[in-house]
């Protein structure tokens, strides 16, 4: 194998080699580079010494401002501090009294520098122009060149009053600022008219105040806009344009009512005092409901019933029936409105029925039945007693307890199903125990209504769980069976120890209360054993004082009632079998006897004066004289 030398191949060819040629390309390159760079570094260095040079020649003085530096739009180039200062003052003098105008749409404020005390720091504007212009030797020169063909602005820094201003701005605020006018619909006759909406405005109350002051401080008197951000109505006269269409179709004929075989007709006239249109940002036609109500209220009083609940009746020989519930209706007259003004929309077709809504009573004649309550245990009765505000709590609880239910094994409390005794709920003041003593109070005979409860418990014979007597003994009570309530803390308490539910039957007439306790099971008997009512301790005297009588005299208001105690025994019977035997003991307090005793000073008394005696009367003798002129004394 003969290896051939691609040059020399290359050779005799007439070509070159390849690779030798670019090597000499190379090279030829680097030495053009090396020539531009030393060109350009002279040139560079040319410029730095001519900058250096320039710098130095155009430097001047640090404590003046180079020319092209401006404050407020006042040329100050070439002044120092103190100049610009007085120049500025100057200036600003001749504008003190000169207002800007401010615009807001079509509102107009008037405001000069001096009724907001608008002031400028002068002094501290041409110090910072001084600083602009300043720069480290040689480069101060350069910098001075350059703010000669740029120029520079320095803004002086202003105030204001603040009070002033925010008064100032209040101003403006209450001109300028308007809420949107939503788009509304009005009739004109029986036409619709759109009345259009009107875009909100709303000052920037930041930005104006900066932009008062800013231009209270320059030297331009050009009217200058205030900065206003619109706020644009949701509702436009687009929106009510469809509503206004519906309301063409709604007065454009009658619309017919029915309710079963009956109906009426609601003429356009009519209509218009029914519908509420389209205002203050609202977007459908409705109708009002205060004047739908007026409108049907004598349809609503054919059609209202009240509901009745499922009850039980009582029969003479003891046993229950039910009274069938009765579901209650009434008009739905917000649902009615809506039938009639969807038909009054519609073209044909214009007739909506009457909707009568039905809700169920609280009990049902199911519900009754579940309860499985055969005959009455046991019924107790108690009469009216005291003032008329007590009686009125009476009742008031007996309609609170009518209807009662117990579960069997449950335990029932008076004050949890009662409630709180308040005036709101209905409740008067009347006289009621507290702390041993006859006070008012919310609620006052309440506890004759425990007390009856209790009694009808006690006959029935079903389970006390809890219960308190009176602090003072009550003779129309029987001795050692009365219970008090209060809420929420003193209660009276029953278990249904029975296997059916237990109801409480309550009512009341013109002169009493009634509570029947109704159930199921097998039955019970209940026997009662009342022991004596024992003295166990005189009443205690309470005098009060009385300036009404004189000292020495007393008046017994009342006697006092002793404390007594007594025992009590009930034994149930279920059939023959004794089921429960228990013995309560009661104790009464005793009732201070009370005296009024006299603290009158009495009167001194009155000594009639003594009849002095007159002198007993003497008798004289005539004496006779004679004489001239005298006759009277002669004998005869």
């Amino acid at each position: 194998m003969t290896l051939v030398d691609s040059d020399a191949l290359r050779a005799e060819a007439g070509g070159r080699p390849v690779r030798r040629e670019r090597r000499a390309r190379t090279r030829s390159g680097r030495a053009r580079l090396v020539r531009i760079g030393k060109v350009f570094l002279g040139a560079a260095a040319a410029l730095v010494v001519l900058a250096v040079a320039a710098g130095i020649v155009l430097a001047g003085s640090p404590s003046r401002i180079a020319a092209g530096v401006s404050i407020q739009g006042v040329n100050v180039g070439g002044l120092t501090a103190e100049e610009a200062q007085a120049k500025l003052e100057a200036i600003a003098g001749r504008y003190a009294d000169k207002p800007v105008l401010f615009t807001a749409d079509e509102e107009r404020f008037s405001v000069r520098p001096e009724a907001l005390d608008v002031r400028v720091d002068w002094a501290a504007a041409a110090e910072a122009a001084v600083e602009r212009s300043d720069a480290p030797f040689p480069l101060r020169g350069l910098k001075r060149v350059w703010l000669r063909l740029g120029g520079a602005e320095v803004q002086p820094e202003a105030t204001a009053f603040r009070a002033a201003l925010a008064e100032r701005l209040e101003r403006m605020v209450a001109r300028v600022d308007r809420v949107p006018s939503q788009a509304a619909l009005v009739l004109s006759g029986r036409e619709p008219e759109i009345v259009p909406a009107v875009a909100g405005r709303e000052l920037d109350r930041v930005a104006a105040g900066a932009l008062v002051v800013t231009a209270l401080a320059g030297f331009e008197r050009e009217p200058t806009p205030l900065p206003v951000v619109v706020d644009p109505p949701e509702v436009t006269s687009d929106t009510l344009a469809p509503v206004a269409r519906q309301l063409r179709t709604v007065l454009s004929a009658p619309v017919r009512l029915t309710h079963g075989g009956a109906a009426f007709s609601v003429d356009p006239q009519e209509m218009i005092g029914l519908l509420q249109l389209p205002a203050d940002g609202a977007t459908r036609l409705r109708v009002e409901p205060e004047a739908a109500a007026a409108r049907f209220e004598n349809l609503g009083r054919g059609l209202a019933r009240p509901p009745r609940n499922a009850d039980f009746a009582v029969r003479p020989n003891g046993r229950v029936r039910i009274v069938p519930s009765r579901p209650g209706r009434e008009l739905n007259v917000a649902a009615t409105s809506a039938a009639l003004l969807q038909a009054a929309s519609r073209v044909d077709d214009r007739t909506a029925v009457v909707v009568v809504a039905r809700f169920e009573p609280r009990m049902t004649t199911a519900q009754a039945r579940a309860l499985r309550v055969e005959r009455q245990l046991a019924s107790y009765a108690t009469l009216y007693a005291g003032t008329a505000d007590r009686i009125n709590n009476l009742q008031l609880s007996i309609e609170i307890l009518d209807g009662a239910r117990i579960a069997p094994g449950a335990t029932w409390s008076f004050n949890e199903f009662v409630g709180p005794r308040t005036a709101e709920r209905g409740f008067r003041s009347a006289p009621v125990i507290m702390d041993g003593k006859y006070e008012e109070g919310i609620g006052g005979g309440v506890s004759q209504v425990a007390t009856t409860v209790f009694n009808a418990a006690w006959e029935a014979g079903i389970e006390i769980a809890e219960r308190r007597p009176h602090a003072l003994y009550i003779s129309r009570y029987p001795d050692g069976r009365d219970a008090t309530v209060n809420y929420p803390d003193v209660d009276l308490k029953l278990v249904n120890d029975t296997p059916r539910w237990i109801v409480l039957k309550a009512s009341y007439d013109e002169s009493g209360i009634l509570v029947r306790l109704l159930g199921g099971g097998p039955e019970r008997r209940v026997e009662s054993v009342a022991g004596e009512l024992k003295v166990t301790g005189r009443p205690k005297t309470e005098r009060e004082p009385d300036p009404t009588l004189y000292e020495g005299e007393r008046v017994v208001d009342f006697a006092g009632e002793p404390s007594q105690e007594i025992r009590v025994e009930r034994i149930v019977y279920q059939g023959d079998e004794v089921i429960a035997r228990e013995t309560w003991y009661t104790h009464y307090r005793y009732e201070a006897r009370i005296v009024r005793y006299g603290t009158k000073p009495r009167p001194e008394p009155v000594v009639p004066p003594r009849e002095e005696t007159p002198p007993p009367r003497q008798e004289t003798t005539p004496t006779t004289t004679t004489g001239p002129g005298t006759g009277d004394g002669r004998r005869r």
